[in-house]
């Protein structure tokens, strides 16, 4: 309950444009409200909408503190975007995402707007966790656009902080399904090369070069089917387009990858939107300080379904 004392630049004005000017808040139908139920009164009387103030008058409102604050006004940006998200997780420092094959990480030159970070900082702004200003939500991980699955956005430096450093340190578990063409000659088996940066795509090499970066991904078969199998990965690293193009310098490239693959031998199982690769699950074994994140030391996250795998294999459950 707030009281105020009506002075001289209020006699005779109505008691309604009064309490517009005292509940910024509130809109004109809300105060009709708070009149009807009997939340306003004046010199210990219920105030009423014909009512006209005079000088000095006592105006009680019982009515909770948030009416007396103005309204923020909504950032014409991140106010009126509609965000489209998949949420794995969420707590007060990581919001986990599920992005959907086709959507970039990061805005560029040619997209601003339609990208994973602008929607989950367009998610936190519309939920007032955030305001435009100071630290900015950040993607503690990113994946190729065409590839789905799991993104980590830090709601705060420490979260980054943090995450940066289980990441570097290999205390976060990146586990991917993806379709490969062919039988693969082991049930599982390790992945290692050297991958060789270039213009538009890594080159995988078998032996060390100058510049080149080690790749290491561990893989175990699934299932397969009419020429294709399904591999479980685990990143050993975490370089640029590692497992598209490990596996494709095996001679087993990803379905749908007409980058490393080949058009053509897609084309044969149908229409895919980009290669079938999907960064599906992560757990968390933190062996050391882990700050604010040690509420996750020991969790499994893992995204609800993968669609290429119910449209090529309907049989297999996700591990």
């Amino acid at each position: 309950m707030k009281t105020i004392i009506a002075d001289a630049a209020w006699d005779g004005r109505r008691l309604t444009r009064f309490l517009q000017k005292a509940l910024p808040a509130a809109p004109a139908g809300q105060i009709a409200r708070f009149l009807r139920l009997g939340r306003i009164k004046v010199d210990g009387k219920r105030g009423r909408e014909d009512t006209v103030l005079a000088a000095g008058q006592r105006v009680d409102l019982y009515v909770e503190d948030a009416w007396f604050e103005p309204p923020e006004r909504v950032d014409p940006f991140y106010g009126k975007i509609k965000p489209k998200l998949t949420v794995v997780y969420e707590d007060e420092n990581l919001l986990v995402l599920d992005k959907r094959p086709g959507l970039v990480c990061h805005p560029d030159e040619s997209e601003k707007v339609h990208t994973l970070l602008t929607y989950a900082q367009a998610y936190l702004y519309q939920k007032g966790e955030w305001k435009p200003g100071g630290f900015a939500p950040a993607l503690c991980n990113r994946i190729d656009r065409f590839t789905g699955g799991i993104v980590m956005v830090a709601k705060t430096p420490q979260a980054l902080h943090d995450m940066d450093a289980k990441i570097r340190n290999h205390e976060v578990e990146k586990y991917y399904l993806c379709i490969v063409h062919g039988r693969m000659p082991h049930s599982e088996g390790t992945l290692r090369h050297y991958l060789l940066k270039g213009p538009k795509k890594v080159t995988a090499l078998r032996a060390p070069q100058p510049g080149a970066q080690e790749a290491v991904t561990y893989y175990r078969v699934v299932d397969e089917r009419e020429g294709l199998t399904l591999c479980e990965c685990l990143l050993g690293t975490g370089r640029t387009h590692q497992i598209r193009a490990q596996f494709a310098a095996t001679g087993h490239p990803l379905l749908g990858d007409n980058q490393y693959g080949s058009a053509e031998l897609a084309r044969r199982y149908g229409r895919l939107s980009g290669q079938a690769l999907y960064a599906y699950r992560l757990i968390f074994r933190f062996e050391t300080d882990a700050g604010c994140l040690a509420p996750l030391n020991g969790r499994l996250l893992q995204v609800a379904d993968v669609p290429f795998v119910r449209t090529y294999f309907p049989d297999v459950v996700i591990p």
